[in-house]
């Protein structure tokens, strides 16, 4: 499963740190930035896990990171 947030993240060191916090502090998800794209997406795979979006969410903010959900299309 995939989980696509769109970021205020703008600095490639600033992604780089953060996609590496996300795999030490969420064990099996395996994230991504796209910092070319307007939304500055950030990609979240987590496999057959129970994602909580909230939890994850919340997380970001104490990361200096805002983080809204894409809808799907």
């Amino acid at each position: 499963m995939i989980e696509v947030f769109s970021t205020n993240i703008h600095c490639p060191e600033k992604a780089s740190r953060l996609i590496e916090e996300i795999h030490q502090t969420f064990t099996g998800y395996k994230a991504n930035f796209d910092l070319s794209d307007g939304d500055k997406i950030l990609r979240v795979v987590y496999g057959t896990q129970q994602f909580e979006a909230l939890h994850f969410k919340n997380w970001l903010t104490t990361k200096g990171c805002t983080a809204e959900i894409l809808p799907d299309f």
